[in-house]
C-alpha cells in the first residue's frame, strides 16, 4: 500500500499539489493552468484520468486561477467551503460544485481528505490530511502560525508539504514597504523558516519519511537555504524544496521506513536509501 505524492507547482506564481493512490487521486489547490497542469502530470507519469476531485485551502489567486478550465474539461468535482466560494470569482458547473465541513473526512474512493482550519488572512481557509491504508499526508502552506491544529495533524504525518516561506533576516533587510512586511508576518501571513524547522524538529513522526518544502518566497527567501537549513538535522526524513517553476519527482510513500522515488525524467523507480505568500503582486 502507497501513496504518491508530488508538488506540481509551489509559490506566490501558483499552487498545485499531487497526492494519490493507484487508482485515484486529489490535487489540492489548482494555481496553474490546465495545461501546465497536464503538462506536469505527463512528465510526472500519471494519467489525468486518476484525479477525481480537486480540493480548495483558500480563495487567492495562487491556488484558484487554473480550477474552473481543470474542472470543465475533466469534469472534476471541486470541494470548496461556501465562504471561499463566494469570495472566489470562481465560476464552477452547479453540479460541480461540492461543499465540506471542517473536521470531518471526505472520501474519494479510498482517500480520505480531512479539512482542518489554519491562519491565513482568508475567509475561511482549511489545510488538509489526505490518508489512505494508515499512510498520512498533510498539504500544509499559507500559514500565518504554528496552531494547535497544525501540530496535531503534522505530528501523524508519513509525509507532508510544509511551507517555509521566507527568510526573517531576508524579510526585514529586503525593500517591501513595512505594512507588507507585517503582513507577511503578522500571524495571518505565511510561515517562516524559523517557524517551519521549530515545528519539524520538535512534532514530526517517527514514521515520516518524506517532507516537501513549499511556497517558498522568490525575494525573502532562497532554496540553497531552506536546503541546506533542514539538511543540517540529521534525520531519516526525505527533504525536497519545490520549485516555483516546475513539478518535483513523484516520491512513494509507504508505512516502511523504505522510500522509493519515481524520476519524472525517465520515468524509472529506484529506491533511495534512508536520506540521501500572499496571492497578490509579491512573493
Amino acid at each position: 500500500m502507497s501513496l504518491f505524492i508530488s508538488s506540481l507547482n509551489s509559490g506566490s506564481n501558483g499552487n498545485c499539489y499531487y497526492v494519490g493512490n493507484h487508482q485515484e487521486a486529489v490535487l489540492v489547490d489548482v494555481g496553474i493552468s490546465c495545461r501546465e497542469v497536464e503538462k506536469r502530470m505527463i512528465r510526472i507519469g500519471i494519467p489525468m484520468n486518476r484525479v477525481k476531485a480537486i480540493f480548495i485551502t483558500h480563495e487567492h489567486t495562487d491556488h484558484i486561477k487554473g480550477v474552473g478550465a481543470l474542472s470543465d474539461k475533466y469534469q472534476l468535482p471541486v470541494y470548496i467551503s461556501k465562504s471561499t466560494l463566494a469570495h472566489s470569482r470562481l465560476r464552477l458547473s452547479k453540479d460541480l460544485q461540492k461543499d465540506f465541513s471542517k473536521d470531518k473526512a471526505v472520501m474519494v474512493g479510498g482517500l480520505s481528505v480531512f479539512p482542518f482550519s489554519k491562519l491565513h488572512d482568508a475567509v475561511d481557509p482549511y489545510s488538509f490530511l489526505i490518508s489512505y491504508a494508515g499512510i498520512n499526508v498533510g498539504v500544509f502552506t499559507d500559514l500565518g502560525g504554528v496552531c494547535y491544529n497544525l501540530i496535531k495533524h503534522f505530528k501523524q504525518c508519513h509525509a507532508a508539504f510544509l511551507e517555509s516561506n521566507y527568510d526573517e533576516e531576508m524579510l526585514a533587510n529586503g525593500n517591501y514597504p513595512y505594512y507588507l512586511k507585517q503582513r507577511i508576518s503578522g500571524g495571518l501571513g505565511h510561515l517562516s523558516n524559523k517557524e517551519a524547522i521549530e515545528l519539524f524538529v520538535n512534532h514530526h513522526s517517527p514514521s515520516m519519511s518524506h517532507l516537501i518544502l513549499s511556497h517558498l518566497s522568490k525575494n525573502n527567501n532562497c532554496p540553497k537555504v531552506v536546503q541546506s537549513l533542514f539538511d543540517g538535522h540529521t534525520t531519516n526524513v526525505v527533504k525536497i524544496v519545490a520549485s516555483r517553476y516546475e513539478e518535483t519527482a513523484l516520491f512513494e510513500v509507504q508505512t516502511s521506513c523504505t522510500s522509493t522515488v519515481s524520476v519524472k525524467k525517465n520515468m524509472r523507480r529506484k529506491t533511495a536509501n534512508q536520506p540521501a505568500q500572499l496571492s497578490l503582486s509579491f512573493d
